[in-house]
């Protein structure tokens, strides 16, 4: 579909259609990027219809599918897979059958982008260091097929000025949503800290190459108590552990601004948005009140 835009005499809009969003989004992030015990791409979705509104979120569970549909959105994009390890039936029995059935029947799109996106230039943990104002200096983890050096997984990154472990646990707490879990920190509150390894997502597989980058502090999520209390034991390591979804959430914004800059390149009559449903499974945090003796 064709038209001119109102505020804007003799200009021409497209209205796009899925496989062109779709192959929009996979410039971004392509799929033979992703791992390959991953699950991305186009789930659901009939390449032919018209794209209008793209909502972008986390996780494609049945909360965002109904925003979806609320908003009147022909896409959902989201970083979480539906179905990571396969599945027999799409039953709406099921809560994840339920989800397609939703999206399908309102005419909804679903496109994942995952471990393409963890590794993306700019990508998930580029986003979270821009939420908390760090310069990225490198990735944790290099792709080694990016002559650049630029992608990969997680980010090296330093402050404009020094901070204590509690400063920057505190940063985190306000720039990033909010969640029941907050910040949790592990190491001296008051060590000195300058430079920063990032990660979106669980992180607590990486601690080898937080060690090899020499950084003072580590913020990621899911840290188990194991891997965490041997990081310490290692030596003067900071860990800022926040929840999963709150570390990936600035990848929805970062993306949604991307998609919008290709579709103001190409003309189309694209409105993008970002849902700011807290998706996180986690709902409340009672504090210790007592001490053991």
């Amino acid at each position: 579909m064709r038209y001119g835009r109102p505020d804007q005499p003799g200009s021409l809009c497209f209205v796009p259609r899925l496989s062109e969003v779709i192959a929009a989004l996979e410039s971004l992030w392509p799929a033979e990027r992703a791992e390959s015990w991953d699950a991305v791409g186009t789930v659901v979705g009939d390449p032919d219809q018209e794209v209008t509104r793209v909502l972008f979120a986390v996780d494609p569970v049945q909360d965002i599918v109904d925003e979806a549909v609320k908003l009147g959105a022909d896409l959902l994009v989201t970083h979480h897979p539906l179905y990571l390890r396969g599945t027999t039936t799409v039953a709406a029995t099921h809560f994840k059958g339920r989800a397609v059935h939703t999206l399908i029947k309102n005419d909804i799109a679903l496109h994942v982008a995952h471990t393409n996106a963890d590794t993306a230039d700019p990508g998930v943990s580029d986003a979270l260091a821009g939420a908390l104002d760090l310069r990225v200096m490198r990735p944790l983890v290099p792709d080694p097929t990016d002559p650049a050096g630029r992608r990969g997984l997680g980010r090296v990154c330093e402050l404009d000025h020094p901070v204590t472990v509690r400063e920057l646990a505190e940063r985190a707490a306000e720039r990033l949503p909010a969640t029941a879990q907050g910040i949790r920190v592990a190491g001296d509150p008051e060590a000195v800290v300058r430079t920063v390894a990032v990660s979106g997502g669980s992180g607590d597989s990486l601690f080898d190459q937080v060690r090899a980058a020499g950084v003072d502090a580590f913020l990621t999520a899911d840290l188990r108590h194991h891997p965490a209390s041997e990081a310490v034991a290692h030596g003067p390591l900071a860990l800022l552990d926040a929840a999963h979804w709150a570390t990936e959430w600035p990848w929805c914004e970062l993306a949604a601004a991307q998609l919008d800059e290709i579709s103001d390149r190409h003309g189309w009559d694209l409105r993008v948005h970002v849902s700011k449903t807290v998706t996180d499974p986690w709902t409340a945090h009672a504090a210790s009140t007592t001490s053991s003796s």
